[in-house]
């Protein structure tokens, strides 16, 4: 997925989530559990990509940072963490989006922005991407992520 492809419109109504720290979503979580572990294979498998623990979420998500220290950028959320993926029963992620692939998220339904983003105390481009509920979801919601990691590693 590039910048210059349009992102399908996500079906039904939005996630219930929370709406301060911790962020979550709160249902619509995929019925079956291996679409949550393909999106991690896909997304730990990106070229420059290390898993660790998140710096900045909840305990048990797991983190994407750079291996190699890439451009200081408003599109990491510390460090160089630029998107984590939450444990059960979440299975959201929060990432840091390019602005425009941010703003079509949003208008699309896939995301919504970071409570504490909305407050300036993160960059504003950290949004929650709902967890995939199927094969066709995970598409979308990887090629998200891999759109920023894309514009991270040199």
């Amino acid at each position: 997925m590039t910048l210059a492809t349009p992102l399908p419109t996500r079906s039904g109504p939005r996630p219930r989530t929370t709406p301060s720290n911790p962020h979550t979503q709160l249902d619509q979580q995929p019925a079956d559990p291996s679409i949550r572990e393909q999106l991690a294979a896909r997304l730990f498998a990106l070229p420059g990509v290390v898993e660790r623990p998140s710096a900045i979420s909840v305990p048990g998500a797991r983190a994407l940072t750079l291996r190699q220290p890439g451009p200081r950028s408003p599109m990491f959320m510390v460090g160089k963490e630029f998107a984590h993926l939450h444990p059960a029963p979440d299975f959201s992620l929060h990432a840091a989006l390019p602005r425009e692939l941010m703003v079509e998220a949003i208008e699309a339904g896939w995301a919504e922005p970071h409570p504490i983003a909305r407050l300036g105390l993160i960059p504003e481009t950290i949004v929650m991407l709902y967890a995939p509920r199927d094969e066709n979801e995970l598409d979308v919601v990887a090629g998200l992520v891999t759109a920023t990691q894309a514009l991270l590693v040199p």
